[in-house]
């Protein structure tokens, strides 16, 4: 297979997947697993992928920024998973925050028979809330209409009054340097301020947040746990060392 078929080979199967494992590349080509490698390293020269520990993933615009909508079809499987698990670790009476993510709208069902206070930030979550039953308060500020969620200074300023046992929050990207990062300012600082009020903070992300940067930074990687699931268990090895890692079995 000459090397040109070979690279659109690799491009179309990140473009389908956004992540990918070298074995699976050396199975789709037929070739070798330092032909493949080479292969990649010569595609992210071109910027035209990103090198991941055991493989590569599709290179994202840093400010790109999915809807509401495509977030919640993308990896909904996996978010159900690992929305589940995070829901076990609420105990009854805990106060808690849920920022406007959509793993963290998968996890309401999980909850609704325990005996908490929900504070959130995410528009999509006050019906499914308000349908279980459960105490809940929304911060103020104003809507940002691509994801849902309430920002801007009256939504920090609402968040700087609560203290949370808990704090569950989602990203756009995990990475060893950089951090927990998303795409939008505001969003970011209200993300770094729920997770500074509460006790424990953890954050949701299937294995495709890994080894990705977006525009700004939430914190830094020790300052939250990681919930994530099989997809993730090889990308989090990494992280270990920093933060402690917690993988969903499916």
């Amino acid at each position: 297979m000459l090397t040109p078929e070979r690279h659109q080979i690799i491009l179309n199967i990140l473009n389908e997947k956004h992540t990918v494992k070298i074995q699976e590349l050396v199975e789709a080509t037929s070739s070798s697993e330092s032909t493949i490698r080479r292969d990649l390293s010569q595609l992210e020269d071109q910027h035209l992928l990103r090198r991941v520990h055991g493989g590569a993933s599709i290179l994202h615009q840093t400010s790109e920024e999915p809807s509401i909508v495509e977030k919640s079809t993308k990896n909904l499987q996996e978010k159900q998973q690992i929305a589940k698990h995070a829901a076990n670790l609420v105990r009854e009476g805990d106060c808690i925050f849920l920022d406007a993510g959509t793993t963290t709208l998968e996890m309401i069902p999980f909850l609704k028979d325990k005996s908490i206070t929900v504070v959130t930030n995410g528009l999509s979550h006050l019906n499914a809330l308000s349908e279980q039953g459960m105490t809940a308060y929304v911060t103020g500020g104003y809507i940002k209409h691509k994801t849902g969620a309430l920002i801007g200074n009256a939504a920090q300023l609402s968040l700087e009054g609560y203290y949370f046992d808990l704090a569950f929050l989602g990203t756009n990207g995990v990475d060893l340097s950089a951090g927990y990062t998303t795409p939008d300012p505001e969003e970011a600082g209200l993300k770094r301020t729920a997770l500074h009020q509460a006790e424990n903070a953890y954050i949701l992300a299937d294995g495709s947040k890994f080894n990705e940067i977006t525009f700004t930074k939430i914190a830094d990687i020790h300052e939250a746990h990681i919930i994530t699931d099989q997809s993730g268990f090889t990308a989090s090895e990494p992280y270990r060392e920093k933060t402690m890692i917690q993988v969903v079995s499916s």
